[in-house]
């Protein structure tokens, strides 16, 4: 995003870092070990990500320049793409049955495309913003940059319900990119190196990851934009994937649990 950091991000880093010596030791921290590393489209302004089938799917903002991809892990190219027309700034994407739904930024505006051709099927609205999605065998969860989820209806794609993620009490704001792994919601928390994983009974951050020192920003052209976001797991063979907006490379990781402080 182009987005600037409000007081929400000031108060969620003195939580974490000051005021959250509680939270800092009642809530396990993961870093990680890198098991391989795959080439990324470094003009992918990565907003969204999921793996199927063997290929990743992504989504990249900036409007005028937003598409839907799908991507050849192994090679990181381009197999297939949709440009999403300049007015829009494309954010996250989900499958559902044979339909790949994607979220745009500020202009209230969903699509639904048909997942094998990318063809539009249609549109639909929601109020506020649009920041990620993921999914599980029943619902969609969307994302907003607020510490609350919607639970949509993968059909009609309507709010059903939501979830407010907190981290021992204290909302968690900016959350972005999300995963469903493993009956949790993992999340991007913009514009830092953690990824929250959240309890979706309950909304609470049962875990932390950890991914500093994964990939210097401070080499690309803006690291104040082209920070860590992108989540993708292969379940069949247990493979969690990270990456960031105009990485050159996506990783696969393991989760090392560290020591208490």
């Amino acid at each position: 995003m182009t987005r600037s950091p409000g007081l929400s991000l000031i108060f969620f880093a003195l939580a974490l870092l000051g005021g959250g010596a509680r939270a800092a030791t009642s809530i396990p921290v993961y870093g990680y070990k890198v098991v391989h590393s795959y080439p990324h489209d470094p003009g992918a302004y990565t907003e969204g990500l999921f793996y199927k089938d063997g290929y990743l799917y992504e989504s990249t903002g900036q409007a005028g320049t937003s598409t839907v991809r799908k991507v050849e892990l192994q090679s990181g190219e381009t197999v297939q793409r949709y440009n999403v027309p300049s007015q829009y700034f494309g954010e996250g994407i989900v499958d559902w049955k044979n339909r790949l739904v994607q979220l745009t930024w500020q202009t209230q505006t969903g699509f639904v495309y048909d997942l094998t051709s990318f063809k539009l099927q249609r549109t639909f609205t929601y109020p506020g913003e649009g920041w990620a999605l993921t999914r599980d065998d029943r619902h969609l969860y969307m994302s907003d940059g607020t510490a609350v989820l919607r639970v949509l209806d993968p059909e009609s794609l309507a709010t059903i319900r939501r979830i407010t993620v907190t981290a021992d009490g204290v909302p968690v704001t900016n959350l972005n990119e999300l995963e469903w792994i493993k009956g949790e919601i993992y999340a991007n928390v913009w514009l830092t190196n953690r990824i929250a994983r959240i309890d979706p009974a309950n909304g609470h951050v049962v875990g932390w990851i950890d991914l500093d020192g994964l990939f210097d920003i401070n080499q690309l052209p803006d690291p104040g934009n082209d920070v860590l976001n992108g989540i993708a797991y292969d379940a069949a063979h247990d493979r969690l994937f990270v990456t960031g907006k105009r990485w050159p490379k996506l990783f696969e990781i393991t989760l090392v649990k560290k020591r208490a402080p």
